[in-house]
């Protein structure tokens, strides 16, 4: 049995994630709502929920403040939210699950299976969840830190630690400044939608470059990167990369 509670200002909101939590979740059991976010706190501690849908922008109490109140994870967040790009990022580089307002019933089905799935392999959250809290108190984005899960573990990096990566079918290598190149299981459009406004550039359907690390671009189209490596740029691209360069 899965117990779950939604905290959302806005009733009508409220309204429609019940409706579909209760048509499309079968799983969950147990449903609670609050549209005050002090109460929400108060429930969070007494009725224990394994499942948490929060809203981020609320008056008095946003849905940031509310988790500054317990540091530890006793339950998994799923965010509820109206678009906000520094949120989004936060939430993104964390690795952790949001939902856009209006919200859509195949990701709704799919967040919630995430957490199902999670629960049967005992994986941990908390580790994505202290660089959350770190990431919406950055100050700056180059302050952010990015989670990477692979084989070995979860691994935490700066954006100015990377300094390319490489698709290869649904997966992505990264190439760092000091460590070995590591590999995740999610697609370079994925890391693209992430990493845009920290600096990087698509230079080829294959390859997502940190302009920081760029160190030469030769005339027939190859990029020298910090760590000697060599990446061509797509001719369609070349224009556009050279331009970018020069106004640096």
């Amino acid at each position: 049995m899965i117990k779950a509670l939604i905290i959302d200002d806005e009733p009508a909101a409220v309204k429609t994630l019940q409706l579909m939590l209760e048509r499309y979740t079968p799983e969950i059991e147990e449903l609670r709502s609050t549209t005050d976010a002090a109460e929400g706190i108060h429930l969070l501690k007494s009725y224990q929920p394994q499942i948490l849908f929060l809203d981020i922008q609320m008056p008095v109490m946003s849905g940031f403040d509310v988790l500054k109140h317990f540091p530890n994870l006793p339950f998994n967040i799923i965010f509820t939210t109206a678009y906000d790009e520094y949120a989004i990022q936060a939430i993104r580089f964390s690795a952790l699950d949001f939902l856009l307002k209006p919200i859509d019933a195949d990701e709704l089905q799919m967040a919630v299976e995430k957490y199902m799935i999670k629960e049967v392999l005992q994986m941990s959250n908390q580790s994505l969840y202290n660089n959350f809290l770190h990431n919406i108190t950055a100050q700056k984005k180059e302050d952010f830190k990015l989670a990477l899960s692979t084989s070995e573990g979860t691994f935490f990096f700066n954006p100015d630690q990377i300094v390319r990566l490489e698709g290869e079918s649904n997966y992505t290598r990264f190439y760092f400044t000091e460590k070995k190149p590591m590999l995740t299981s999610k697609t370079l459009k994925e890391f693209e939608e992430i990493l845009t406004t920290h600096g990087f550039v698509r230079i080829h359907k294959s390859h997502l470059v940190n302009k920081k690390h760029i160190t030469n671009l030769s005339g027939d189209g190859i990029l020298t990167m910090a760590d000697k490596s060599k990446v061509e740029i797509s001719r369609r691209r070349r224009a556009e990369v050279a331009g970018f360069l020069k106004s640096q």
